[in-house]
């Protein structure tokens, strides 16, 4: 096991904004990517066998990487952590199958909504269990209001997307708005896929420590998920036949590089911030990664209205919030 330093809040707190960053753009890439080739399935193949290709070249390259590669199976062998933590990219392929399922029924605003519950209620759960390196964390009354401000902010955030989709839509997906039981499991689902990303980011970051670098880890989680979506897609195809050819652009291809820069930099992250404080400045970096998009490069009929960006400092401050140092004790459950 290695013991490289742990990095302050006010160094790593930045850096899990800065990798939030690239969360919204990687979904516009792939959601690009998958209505080119139609078929979402697919488009996750493609960007978690790119990053596979890039996390080997690396592996192989980077004398960080090459002493990482050789330390995976030593600590593997030798149960140096739960062997199952090598499967937590799996979590990632089921987030991008509940994403791929459910967006066109929820829409994109209740699906982030749904996801980020349940990260930020797992991040609760994980620290408090010290499944990942940063040990364990009490639930205080101080964090329980960071969370509640985080859902409340992305959910203020999102707001204008919910009314553009009921008035341009209507009933578009199929599912009646007065039917709940109907929108029972496509609620579910992201929920839970939001609710295993603390898991697997507990998991990626109690393997780099015993890897020794970032690097190893994010190698192993793209060959965990790009196995589960190769079976997957296979099945898909075997069913529904295969998908479009594939593009000759460039830039359909950077989804799989930036899911390199956001999976490694959160495995670095959780050891010194912990899992919950990690997952909010991801949380705020995506949002503010998806406001700048809407700025910068709008899709057709995308309009920023002031609840996006109120929300989005909201959800700024309620990291604040969440990462002050508070009297011992106080407001502990």
């Amino acid at each position: 096991m290695t013991h490289a330093p742990r990095l302050p809040l006010a160094v790593g707190l930045p850096m899990a904004v800065a990798s939030g960053l690239a969360i919204p753009v990687q979904g516009r890439i792939n959601g690009a990517l998958g209505a080119r080739l139609g078929d979402g399935v697919a488009a996750a193949v493609v960007s978690f066998s790119t990053g596979l290709i890039v996390m080997v070249i690396v592996s192989l390259v980077a004398p960080r990487g090459r002493a990482g590669l050789a330390r995976i199976l030593p600590a593997l062998r030798e149960r140096r952590f739960p062997p199952y933590y090598a499967l937590a990219g799996g979590i990632g392929a089921f987030f991008v199958f509940a994403q791929s399922f459910t967006v066109g029924l929820l829409g994109i605003a209740l699906f982030t909504v749904a996801t980020v519950t349940g990260q930020t209620l797992s991040g609760l759960l994980v620290d408090r269990l010290g499944i990942g390196p940063a040990g364990k964390k009490s639930v205080t009354g101080i964090r329980v209001i960071g969370c509640i401000l985080t859902i409340a902010a992305v959910s203020w955030a999102v707001s204008p997307r919910f009314a553009s989709a009921g008035a341009g839509t209507g009933n578009a997906a199929g599912v009646a708005p007065a039917d709940p039981a109907a929108l029972l499991l496509p609620v579910i689902l992201p929920v839970l896929a939001g609710f295993l990303m603390s898991f697997q980011q507990a998991m990626n970051g109690t393997a780099t420590v015993h890897y020794g670098t970032p690097i190893a880890a994010t190698l192993v989680n793209f060959i965990a998920g790009t196995c589960v979506l190769w079976v997957a897609w296979s099945i898909k195809v075997a069913v529904a036949g295969p998908a479009n050819p594939l593009p000759g652009e460039w830039w359909y291809y950077l989804g799989g590089p930036m899911g390199c820069v956001f999976i490694g930099l959160g495995a670095l992250l959780v050891r010194s911030l912990g899992v919950l404080v990690t997952g909010l400045g991801m949380i705020a970096g995506q949002l503010l990664g998806s406001l700048g998009l809407d700025l910068l490069v709008p899709t057709p009929g995308t309009v920023v209205e002031a609840a996006t960006v109120l929300g989005t400092l909201l959800t700024l401050a309620s990291i604040v919030v969440a990462t002050l140092p508070w009297p011992r004790g106080a407001l502990r459950r």
